[in-house]
This record gives C-alpha cells, structure tokens and sequence, in this order.
C-alpha cells in the first residue's frame, strides 16, 4: 500500500471553468431579479411584473444563446439576422394581443 496514493481531479484548463462560474453567476443574479420582483412588488403592479419577468428571461436566454452557443464570437449580421426577427415577432404577439383585447370589448349587438 505504499505505492498507492488517492486519486486527484485536477481541471485541465482553470481560466475556462472560472468563466463557466462567473457565466452561472450572472445567470443567478438575473434569476433572483427576476424573484425579487414577481414577489415584491404588489398584486397592483401585475403588468410592470409580468413585464420585466418576460424581459428578463429574454434577457437570460439570449446570455444563453450567446455564450452557450458562441453566437458572441459570430459576425454581427448573423446576430442582426437572429435578433431581428425575434424583435419583430415579440411585437406582433403584443400587438395582436392588444387588438383582441379591444377587439372583445365591442358590442356587437349595439352597432345595429
């Protein structure tokens, strides 16, 4: 048993899994945000929380896409082409929301 010494892990590359942590860090900085307002601000304030809980998650997943899946080592108009598209379909899903919730508040019965 002399000649037997107990197994170590050593990180090959320390510099990459401290980026991995500081990456993990901020995405636990963003999520406690994101806790912090959907149970701190009062029940009267439910559009600004719903609000800045769907922009912070957008936030989070496009951190995600961008360091996950090196889209921030990409040239820029491959980011424009992805980013736009997205920019645009949020705003059509607010926009089609808006006109049917005004859409449901009209009487039908009372324009004849």
């Amino acid at each position: 048993m002399e000649n037997y010494s107990a197994p170590q892990v050593i990180p090959p590359n320390k510099a990459a899994i401290l980026y991995l942590w500081k990456v993990a860090g901020i995405l636990l900085l963003i999520t406690i945000f994101e806790f912090a307002v959907a149970f701190g601000l009062p029940h009267h304030y439910h559009i600004l929380r719903v609000a800045i809980f769907v922009g912070m998650t957008i936030v989070k997943a496009f951190y995600i896409v961008f360091e996950f899946m090196h889209l921030r080592y990409e040239v820029k108009a491959l980011i424009w082409v992805i980013l736009l598209p997205l920019i645009f379909l949020v705003w059509f899903l607010i926009a089609m929301l808006y006109e049917g919730f005004k859409f449901s508040e009209i009487n039908f019965l009372s324009l004849n």
